[in-house]
């Protein structure tokens, strides 16, 4: 499985930036997709997550991107978006894509490459 992440630039502060993950390979459905960054010096944190079941998509937003961050996902096109909108020197970072899936009690565990992020004041 491969994960490539796209959209990412210098944008200012207030401004909107919209991420793509493509996916490609043996993916399995159900999955679990995910947006994470990495600040430098920091520890990489989850930014949003849809767990998919198969019937329904329980989405997740850490408490500091809430309100502003959007993620969507189209599972027809193995493809997952982050719309980021009124961007600040905070969300600077690289963001990575994250596909995971559980089967038969094995983690199936992907990331991409990553994609730079930098908000300018």
């Amino acid at each position: 499985v491969q994960l490539v992440e796209s959209g990412g630039g210098l944008v200012q502060t207030g401004g909107s930036l919209k991420l793509s993950c493509a996916a490609s390979g043996s993916i399995w459905k159900p999955n679990t997709v995910a947006w994470y960054r990495q600040a430098p010096g920091q520890q990489r944190e989850l930014v949003a997550r849809i767990v998919s079941d198969g019937l329904t998509n329980n989405v997740l937003y850490a408490d500091s991107v809430k309100g502003r961050f959007t993620i969507s996902r189209d599972t027809a096109k193995d493809m997952a978006f982050l719309q980021m909108n009124s961007l600040s020197v905070e969300d600077t970072g690289v963001y990575y894509c994250n596909l995971f899936w559980r089967w038969y009690g094995l983690d199936y565990d992907y990331w991409g490459q990553g994609t730079q992020v930098t908000v300018s004041s």
